[in-house]
């Protein structure tokens, strides 16, 4: 099992940045596919990126490829969402969570362990 807790949302204007970052305790956090997922009031919970353990391979959702990076640091046991050209559509409360294997997700069911969840918030 794997406990996470999110920072680093907050209010920012389209077109700024702001990175999350997601502290991770557990054994099995360097044997885990990690990712971020979302939930924009109303609408039901989308997968964001995800990173295999070792941080070689990555996926993002279509609406976020080439603005979002996912990274992570196995030895300070973090993963990272940077972000990047912001929208007005990005809002949403973003999820750190630890997908159910080693590799690459894109699914919200593809991930067991959730954080609490950090707000962001891209006004226009």
């Amino acid at each position: 099992q794997v406990q996470l807790v999110e920072s680093g949302g907050g209010l920012v204007q389209a077109g700024g940045s702001l990175r999350l970052s997601c502290a991770a305790s557990g054994r099995t956090f360097n044997r885990a596919g990690m990712g971020w997922c979302r939930q924009a009031p109303g609408k039901e919970r989308e997968f964001v990126a995800s990173i295999n353990w070792s941080g070689s391979s990555t996926n993002y959702a279509d609406s976020v490829k080439g603005r979002f990076t996912i990274s992570r640091d196995n030895a300070k046991n973090m993963v990272y969402l940077q972000m990047n050209s912001l929208k007005p559509e990005d809002t949403a409360v973003y999820y750190c969570a630890a997908g159910l294997g080693v590799g690459i997700f894109s699914r919200p069911a593809d991930f067991g362990s959730w954080g609490q969840g950090t707000q962001v918030t891209v006004s226009s």
